[in-house]
């Protein structure tokens, strides 16, 4: 019988994770449904956790039902439409670590940074500031979470130990820099849960490339439902 639950537990997460035709509303109904707070924990884990185990998403008690998931679903599909019209914004749909539809976006460290550098640019200014106006002001319910990457350059006469450590500060210096910028543009101070850097950990393309570091330097933004949200969902209430 364990077995059995456990093989039906693994196909259901696998049906969620193979879905990318679905959009977050029908993503949403499928993590709220029977499969409950186990199932979205175990995808959460999968999908939520970014480097040194970092978890997006709020803490919630309870297991969110069919109807909670497929609002929060259709709230995050409308978050993603407006990053996506953010220039310069990679935008993804994720899942956080609770098995809830979450928005990842993503803005190349090259287009908001000066090489070695965390003071933003002129384009990042104006790229942040749209983000800041079309998505936080727009659904101050989302929580977000920012990180920052390098790739693993090394730094000239440090040793590679001095190098990683370096990257680390640097990359907090950038998520440190975005948060600030977002701030000064009006969005909530309780919004931003959290701004951290990560520097060379958790790369998405090979260091060996010229191509590959390019993506490696990057903040992604992490827009999640709140504890507000998640009541409001589970009340029926969520617009």
């Amino acid at each position: 019988m364990k077995k059995f639950k456990f093989s039906a537990v693994i196909m259901a997460t696998l049906i969620i994770l193979s879905g990318c035709g679905m959009n977050n509303t029908t993503k949403g109904g499928l993590i709220g449904g029977g499969a409950g707070a186990g199932l979205g924990a175990m995808v959460g884990n999968l999908i939520g956790r970014n480097a040194g185990g970092t978890l997006i998403g709020a803490g919630i008690g309870a297991a969110v039902g069919t109807g909670a998931g497929v609002l929060i679903g259709k709230k995050m599909d409308k978050m993603k439409a407006a990053a996506e019209q953010v220039q310069n914004a990679q935008v993804q749909s994720v899942k956080d670590n609770n098995g809830l539809d979450a928005v990842k976006v993503t803005f190349d460290s090259g287009i908001l940074f000066s090489s070695g550098k965390s003071q933003l640019s002129s384009t990042a200014m104006s790229n942040l500031t749209q983000f800041t106006n079309n998505v936080l002001k727009a659904y101050p319910d989302c929580d977000v979470a920012i990180q920052g990457y390098t790739d693993n350059t090394g730094f000239r006469g440090s040793t590679a130990e001095e190098s990683v450590q370096k990257n680390i500060q640097l990359s907090q210096e950038r998520a440190d820099a975005v948060k600030s910028y977002l701030l000064a543009q009006g969005a909530g101070h309780s919004q931003i849960k959290s701004s951290t850097g990560f520097g060379e950990n958790n790369p998405v393309a090979s260091n060996a490339t010229k191509e590959g570091r390019e993506q490696n330097r990057r903040v992604e933004i992490f827009l999640y439902a709140s504890e507000s949200m998640i009541q409001a969902a589970n009340e029926g209430t969520l617009q």
